[in-house]
C-alpha cells in the first residue's frame, strides 16, 4: 500500500479568517486597551468590546484591514478619544433626576404618615391641637405670631409645646408600636 498524501482540509474544517485574526490580535488589543483606558477613565474591557465590534463591522463591510495591527491601534485610540469626549460632555445629576418627592410608593407612604400625624394632633387635649397646628403650619410662623394667635404669653409657649409633643409622642407610640431599647417589639 502506498501512503496517500495529506489532502487539504475541507472548507468547513479550515479555521475562518476572522477567527485567526481575533486570536492573533487578542493580546495586542488587550495591551492597547489597557494602556489607553487609564487616560480616558474607562474600563479596558469596554474599549476592547467596542473595538471588536468595529472590527466585525469592518470585516463585514470590506474584509480584513490591510495592516490589522495598525488598524487595531488606531481603532483603540479612536475609541479612547470618543470615550474622553463623551465624558467631558456628560454631566452628573445634581440630585435625583426625576421627581424629588420620590415615586408613587414614597408619596403614598408620606401622605399616610401625614394623615396619621394630623389625626393624632386633632385628638390632643386642651390647647395642644391649635398649638401643634400652628407649629406645623406651612406659613412658618414665629413664636411671637403663634403666641398672639393662641392668646398666650411667648414664654409659656416652649413648655406648652414640650408637653404637647410628649403627649403626641405617647399617642403615636401606641398606634405605631415602637420597639423597646433592645430591639424587641
Amino acid at each position: 500500500m502506498t501512503p496517500t498524501p495529506p489532502s487539504a482540509p475541507s472548507p468547513s474544517a479550515r479555521p475562518s479568517l476572522s477567527y485567526d485574526l481575533v486570536t492573533t490580535l487578542r493580546p495586542l488589543l488587550a495591551a492597547e486597551a489597557s494602556a489607553e483606558a487609564h487616560g480616558c477613565a474607562a474600563d479596558p474591557g469596554d474599549i476592547e468590546q467596542a473595538v471588536w465590534l468595529r472590527l466585525l463591522e469592518h470585516l463585514d463591510a470590506g474584509g480584513p484591514p490591510a495592516d490589522p495591527a495598525a488598524w487595531l491601534r488606531a481603532a483603540v485610540r479612536d475609541e479612547a478619544h470618543r470615550t474622553r469626549s463623551t465624558a467631558r460632555r456628560e454631566r452628573p445629576y445634581a440630585g435625583e433626576p426625576a421627581d424629588p418627592r420620590g415615586g408613587p410608593e414614597q408619596r403614598l407612604l408620606a401622605a399616610d404618615r401625614h394623615r396619621t400625624l394630623y389625626a393624632a394632633v386633632r385628638k390632643l387635649p386642651g390647647r395642644c391641637p391649635r398649638l401643634m397646628a400652628a407649629l406645623l403650619s406651612p406659613k412658618d410662623l414665629t413664636y411671637r405670631e403663634i403666641a398672639g394667635e393662641l392668646g398666650m404669653s411667648q414664654g409659656s409657649l416652649g413648655p406648652e409645646r414640650s408637653r404637647c409633643l410628649g403627649c403626641l409622642r405617647r399617642m403615636l407610640a401606641q398606634e405605631v408600636g415602637t420597639p423597646d431599647p433592645w430591639g424587641k417589639e
